[in-house]
Formats: C-alpha cells, structure tokens, sequence
C-alpha cells in the first residue's frame, strides 16, 4: 500500500514526524547498507563540508566509503575523460554476467581473430594455434591489461566488438552510469570513448558487490600467460596491504589513472570497511600511486561508519486503526548505517516521517514511514521504515468504531 494510495483511499493522510534518541551503536558487523538519496554516489561530498581534505595532484576524483555507499571527497567527479584501460572494468563486468547466466564457461576457448591478434597496446600475447580458456582470458584482461584478451571475449559475447560495446552501453545504463559512452571492449581512444571517475565510481561498486567471486582475480600481483610474466600495474597491491584491487589505465589524453579499493578494520569498532578511489589524469604511474594512496589514507584515518539501528531492531510501535491489534512495531530492511567525520558520532540524529493513519491490514515489510539522519543540517540518508509484523483487519464493529474516530478525528 502505497503511500499516494493511502492519502487517496482515506482521504485523510497527515505525516508526523518525531525525532528519535536512536541509541547509536559503533558497527560491529560487515556488509553494505543499501542507503539511498543521501548517500549514493549522486550525493554531495560530505568531506567538503566536514574535514579538510588533502592536496590531490590529478585532473579528477572521487573517494567513496562502500559500506554506506557515501561520497566522502570529490573533484570534477562529473567531467568527461577519457577511461582509457579502465574500460576493461566494464567488458570484465559483462563477461562476469555471461558466466553467471551460464552463457560462458571458464573453460571454454574462444577462437582468436586477426582482429585480437593483432591488437595494438598491452597485451598477452594470445596465440591463434592455442586459444586460451575464459578464465585464462580474464586474469589477462585483468592483470596484464590485454588487449588482444578484450577483443577476444567481447567476440565470445557478442560476435562483434561493435556488437559488444553495445552490449557494455546497455548495461552502463542499466546499473546508473549516465555520463559514459563505450565504442570498444580496451579503451583504445575515440571521441566517443568516455565516462567521468563518479560513473566509473558506480561501475566499481556494482563489479565488486555483483560478482564478488570473481573479485580476487583483480588482487594479484603478476600472472603468467604464454611463458610471459608481467606485472599488474596496480603499484598499491605491492605496496599497501589493505589493498585488493582494481584496475590502471593510461593513455597520453587520459594520463594515468587508476580505480583502487581497501579493505581496513576501523578502530574500536572492528568494522571492517571498503573504500573505492577513482583517481583520472594523474602525471604519472608513481604519482598515480601516491595520490591513490593519500585518498584511502584520509578516508581510513578520517571518517567512521556508524550503525544507527540494526536490520529488524524494533524501534517503536504506532497505533494501528481497524485492525485486530491494536499497534504495530517498526523497523528497517538493512542496517541502517551512515558515514560521518571521525568523533562525530554522538551528533547523528535520526528523524521519522510516518504515514498517518496506519489501517489495517498492514503486510510485515510494508513501508510505513522514512528513516532520515542527520548530522547538523546535513541529511546523511533516508530509509524507508517498514512494520516488522503483519497487523490483521479486525471485525466488523472494530472496523466501524474506528471509522467513525477517524471521522471525528
């Protein structure tokens, strides 16, 4: 029941709202809170307006906290660039689709096209006389950052690499990237080649929350393939434990740029967090690195998550017309968790906007109300809040007393 649908039915809807003492607890359990409005990668940077932020020598940035999904430090996070072998994020993403979907197998093996044999740029040195398995193909595209690898499992996919780039604009559309435009499977340049470090942001985020088994592929440090070692260029892998992925790319317009993700338990609490740095058009791979590095750094040693109420914790109970009980209890769907400057905790604040009257039948995890924190004037995240119990219509005279107070009332 929707809450238009209520307003119109009853023809009397009033929204109270009440500020809730919500005792806050330090997060002492992983996972991601689906917080929306507030804390998506649209939302402004709350690092601007909380905690001075470092100096960062590139063109572009954004620095996410994933386990709220909150922007915490931006620059030109909407500015069109380049992508460069970034792009292989996205022709990863799909293949993870198509493996998932049980349209390819990790070992099956693609033929290898002139086209991919001859491809320009990194590459792993596929040879046509021995296709490589997907697998194989995907710790290239991943690791050695090939080009001939892209081309061959985009042709896998989509019989095309034009086919296939269609492929990879449908679903950049799909999960939210509204600033990005793909031509190829590699990320070789074309004036329709481009994206922004908030879309490629969101890109990351789906990648590791979508497919976290194949996740780890983006960790490793060298793979060898044909007798060839190489290195993955993700220099923070070598050098910054915490670190587990993701991708570099560079080419002379793009500079250099790299999408990096850590992993670091927060102080007191536990929590173990991920943080997400898109970092575009850097001088350098070294400085790439170091900016990268500074970014997790100040998210780490910054900000904390805060569990404001925990998945199905009671939080109050509301009067409930025509229905056989007579309240019903409220709560929320997901840990409801927010991210706020360090020492900041104990100012959050929670305010409830509920639906007025609540008349039965109400469904255990119907949306009766919305969760907003703050903290000062900032709204850091809305939340539906849903019942925690389904409330049954009650009888016949019940449900007349209750029409007639509702009149009168």
């Amino acid at each position: 029941m929707t809450h238009t649908a209520v307003a119109f039915h009853f023809a009397i809807l009033r929204r109270t709202r009440a500020v809730l003492a919500a005792g806050l607890y330090r997060a002492r359990a992983g996972g991601i809170a689906a917080l929306l409005v507030a804390t998506t990668l649209g939302a402004s940077t709350l690092a601007q307006a909380q905690v001075p932020a470092p100096e960062i020598a590139a063109r572009s940035w954004l620095l996410m906290d994933m386990t709220t999904h909150t922007v915490l430090y931006s620059q030109n996070p909407d500015e069109r660039v380049e992508p460069a072998s970034l792009t292989k994020l996205m022709t990863a993403y799909v293949v993870f689709d198509w493996l998932k979907q049980k349209r390819l197998t990790l070992d099956q093996r693609p033929p290898v096209s002139q086209a991919a044999y001859k491809a320009i740029g990194s590459r792993m040195f596929v040879d046509p006389r021995s296709p490589a398995t997907v697998e194989e193909l995907l710790n290239g595209l991943i690791v050695q950052s090939g080009n001939d690898a892209a081309i061959i499992l985009a042709e896998a996919v989509a019989g095309s690499e034009a086919q296939f780039a269609a492929i990879m604009n449908k679903e950049a559309k799909r999960i939210g990237m509204q600033n990005t435009s793909f031509v190829n499977a590699s990320g070789l340049p074309d004036p329709n080649h481009y994206s922004t470090a908030r879309d490629l942001a969101m890109l990351a985020m789906r990648l590791i929350e979508d497919h976290p088994e194949y996740y780890p592929m983006y960790s490793r440090k060298e793979y060898t393939f044909n007798n060839i070692r190489q290195p993955n260029r993700n220099r923070l892998l070598s050098t910054d434990p915490s670190v587990d992925g993701l991708k570099t790319g560079h080419t002379e317009a793009a500079g250099y740029c790299l999408v990096s993700s850590a992993k670091r338990k927060q102080p007191e609490s536990g929590l173990e967090r991920r943080i997400l740095s898109v970092l575009m058009g850097a001088a350098s791979e070294t400085s790439r690195a170091i900016e990268s590095q500074k970014l997790l750094n100040y998210a780490f040693q910054n900000f904390d998550a805060v569990q404001v109420y925990k998945k199905d914790q009671p939080v109050e109970s509301y009067p409930v017309w025509k229905g056989k009980a007579p309240e019903v209890k409220s709560g929320f769907a997901q840990d409801v968790m927010v991210t706020v400057p360090r020492a900041q905790a104990g100012n959050v604040k929670g305010e409830v906007e509920r639906m007025e009257p609540l008349v039965a039948p109400i469904t255990a995890g119907q949306t009766i109300g919305t969760l907003r924190v703050r903290l000062g004037d900032k709204v850091l995240s809305e939340t539906p809040m849903i019942a925690l119990e389904t409330v049954e219509p009650a009888g016949w005279l019940v449900r007349t007393w209750d029409t007639i107070r509702l009149w009168i009332k």
